[in-house]
């Protein structure tokens, strides 16, 4: 679907963008991929990386640049939307500029690609958008109703828009194995509440996703993988098996367990062989037929303390090792 393709992503010098471009080049032949940051650095470093490909076209702006932005997307065929602040402590602590990046950002990518009648956008969400119990979870969620209602924005334009959902991601920044490994050599592992449980995707699962969505889209769908779950504590036994547990309480705006896809959405749902698709409620535009798609049960509540899927403490083991092999 994507060979021959133009293809511009939005925050492309972060974890899941350099995975998402190497996965690009390595197997879709893209005829050309637009790195779009705002950090020269990281757009210098890729560049080193990757050879200085010809196919890689460097793009320095902002998402919250609207002229820059629509500049970008001029003659893109896809857009993959994944720029965001997402540190939960830097949103509570600067909520305005989490609004303007997060919210007022996806609002310019959706008018950039309507203006530009880019076929198809996807952005990336995730699970902390589900009934939010902080401001990166409420901003996420606002930017999964206008990546939704984009598509009733779009009128006779060709542009489409969908969302892929998803937990949290080994090895990207941020991500609590560098802090246990960093905390094992002293012996202490601290952990906010023994209870807590999390899905857990790699980055690699990611990008097969989002690309497996891209073609499975029709406009306003959210897409959600079938995941496995982990306990904190199996996490803090992989890598310091030795290591005293010092609990020190659930920070604030975190949740003991996080939820992907709701009872009430369960209602606008559908499952697929490989997660779900969660379907808009209001929607003024046709919405393309889930291939195999299965009603959901009116109970059903995906939640990671909830999930048929775990993974043991060796699975855990060879995650951090392929992490700290990537590093």
């Amino acid at each position: 679907m994507l060979q021959a393709k133009t293809v511009l992503i939005t925050g492309a010098t972060g974890s899941f963008g350099s995975a998402f471009i190497e996965t690009l080049l390595a197997q879709h032949r893209p005829e050309a991929i637009r790195v779009f940051s705002r950090d020269e650095l990281k757009q210098s470093e890729l560049r080193q990386r990757l050879s200085d490909d010809d196919r890689l076209r460097y793009l320095i702006g902002d998402i919250r640049d609207l002229p820059r932005l629509s500049r970008a997307m001029r003659g893109a065929d896809v857009v993959v939307h994944a720029a965001a602040l997402k540190q939960v402590p830097v949103c509570e602590y600067n909520p305005f500029e989490a609004v303007q990046t997060n919210v007022v950002g996806a609002e310019n990518v959706v008018a950039a690609a309507i203006d530009n009648d880019v076929p198809l956008t996807v952005a990336l969400s995730s699970d902390k958008a589900v009934n939010p119990v902080n401001m990166y979870g409420a901003t996420k969620l606002c930017a999964e109703k206008i990546f939704t209602q984009g598509n009733a924005y779009s009128g006779d334009s060709s542009a489409r828009f969908a969302s892929v959902r998803y937990g949290n991601v080994v090895g990207s920044r941020g991500s609590v194995i560098p802090l246990f490994k960093a905390q094992a050599p002293k012996g202490v592992i601290t952990i906010t509440d023994e209870r807590m449980t999390r899905f857990w995707i790699t980055q690699r699962q990611a990008v097969e996703f989002v690309i497996e969505s891209l073609g499975r889209m029709g406009g306003g769908e959210v897409f959600v993988p079938r995941i496995p779950s982990m306990r904190i504590t199996d996490i803090a036994r992989a890598l310091a098996p030795d290591a005293e547990h010092k609990v020190i309480g659930i920070r604030p705006g975190e949740k003991l367990h996080e939820v992907l896809l709701t009872q009430d959405e369960s209602r606008h749902s559908l499952e697929v062989d490989n997660g779900y698709v969660i379907l808009p409620e209001y929607a003024s535009w046709p919405l393309r037929e889930v291939e195999g798609g299965r009603p959901l049960r009116a109970d059903f509540c995906y939640s990671s303390d909830l999930n048929d899927r775990w993974l043991d403490i060796e699975e855990l083991k060879e995650m951090a090792a392929d992490v700290t092999a990537a590093a």
